[in-house]
């Protein structure tokens, strides 16, 4: 009987939602305002770092395939 009651207990505490503490986040403005053309500058290189060297390798695949 100790073990359904053991049981009973885990399964009571999965089903009960879990309350998490708030975050105490507070944001302020930015000290440096980025105008849309540095952001723009700053999207297109970040694609740019990632997408470059998977599609060097997506080209190059096959030749990867014979080594």
């Amino acid at each position: 009987m100790s073990g359904f009651n053991r049981s009973f207990h885990l399964l009571r505490r999965t089903l009960s939602p879990v309350v998490t503490p708030r975050a105490t986040i507070t944001a302020k403005p930015p000290k440096h305002h980025l105008s849309v053309a540095d952001q723009t500058i700053a999207m297109v290189i970040l694609f740019a770092c990632i997408l470059v060297p998977s599609g060097w390798v997506m080209a190059n695949l096959e030749e990867y395939k014979k080594r």
